[in-house]
């Protein structure tokens, strides 16, 4: 279900906990800032990632007016959430605000002086890129790191401090099968029951795109992998071979990750 934007007192209760989150923890030493929103899903990705079919939901009658959020609404939203945060939170503390996964989109906003204080997020998978036609293939996805992304988190870290919040290696060369955008067992989509490349293969996968994303990242102002540890047995439960690069520890301890990069 997501409504909650069309409904005014919902959208002022979310407002309201965000104030008193920064009233309760604004000048707390370890605090580095508050997001807003983590993902809003707003018109172009609700149709990649066919949102209402991939996430069945389980009272139809409740779901529906479902609709995702508009770029008009979230930057809306987005400045009355700073106002709210920052009359509590001191400037050397962020807010942070996700692109709504259209990270071109915000050039024109919150370039006056007073939001100084803003991170731009932006959340980067692969799986989106081959939802959206990117080849899957080592070559197709270092073109689309390469030619596609790079220019925009280049480009956008001249208005904002842009950090990768979320990115990992999953794709669906190494699962040895498509999983449409990273659609698994739990959304009935039946993954490989068997690996399709040996050890040594799938390191060479996985080290090229790891070198190829870190270089990319240290365009931009920052990056955090998603996600630290994964609780799923990828190796004794039928249909999640590959999913294990979620797990960073997995991923360093089969060593994936280029023997010249620090940690994340």
């Amino acid at each position: 279900m997501c409504k909650w934007a069309q409904n005014p007192d919902e959208v002022e209760f979310a407002l309201s906990v965000l104030e008193r989150l920064a009233k309760r923890y604004g000048n707390r030493k370890g605090l580095f800032g508050i997001q807003p929103l983590n993902e809003p899903i707003t018109e172009n990705m609700w149709e990649t990632m066919d949102i209402q079919n991939r996430y069945a939901p389980a009272d139809q009658e409740m779901a529906k007016g479902s609709a995702p959020i508009t770029m008009k609404f979230l930057r809306q939203f987005y400045l009355d959430a700073y106002d709210r945060i920052s009359a509590y939170m001191p400037k050397d503390k962020y807010v942070v605000i996700h692109d709504g996964f259209e990270l071109m989109e915000w050039k024109d906003f919150m370039q006056e002086e007073k939001y100084s204080n803003v991170i731009l997020d932006t959340h980067q998978y692969l799986m989106v890129a081959e939802a959206r036609g990117c080849s899957q293939t080592i070559e197709g996805y270092l073109k689309y790191i390469r030619e596609e992304l790079e220019p925009q988190i280049t480009e956008m870290e001249k208005y904002f401090p842009v950090i990768c919040g979320e990115w990992c290696l999953f794709n669906s060369l190494a699962c040895g099968c498509d999983t449409k955008g990273g659609q698994s067992v739990l959304n009935g989509v039946e993954g490989s029951r068997q690996e399709s490349f040996s050890p040594e293969k799938k390191k060479e996968i996985y080290e090229a795109l790891a070198k190829a994303q870190l270089e990319l990242w240290e365009k931009g102002s920052g990056y955090y992998y998603w996600s630290y540890k994964l609780l799923t047995d990828t190796v004794n439960t039928p249909g999640w071979i590959g999913w294990d690069s979620w797990d960073l520890g997995r991923c360093y301890d089969f060593g994936w990750f280029p023997a010249d990069k620090g940690g994340c």
